[in-house]
């Protein structure tokens, strides 16, 4: 058994006469490990790129929120009296009346 440590530790499984088995593998698993962090470095930038889309697109609707409260407030019948009397316009005192047109024959 300390042999067999002693042999490992110097690696003369390295340079024996059946150690194509064992360049083999070692060759394998080295791969297999570049692969698997690879992958690993690939699924942590997914993840990084969703979060970020996804505080993206809680500013956005955010600022889609902000901005539709400021329109509903521009639309209001008050606010636009207020600034039609900056410009000197005002409103009718007449309410508007209604034409109708009748088809002639």
């Amino acid at each position: 058994m300390k042999k067999n440590i002693y042999g490992l530790l110097r690696g003369t499984f390295l340079v024996s006469g059946d150690s194509v088995k064992n360049w083999r593998m070692i060759l394998f698993v080295s791969v297999l490990a570049i692969v698997m962090i690879a992958s690993s470095h690939s699924a942590d930038k997914k993840v990084y790129k969703i979060a970020r889309l996804k505080n993206e697109a809680k500013e956005l609707r955010s600022a889609f929120i902000d901005g539709r409260g400021r329109l509903m407030e521009l639309k209001k019948e008050s606010s636009i009296e207020v600034k039609m009397r900056e410009k000197g316009l005002r409103t009718s005192e007449v309410p508007p009346q209604k034409i109708k047109v009748k088809p002639q024959n």
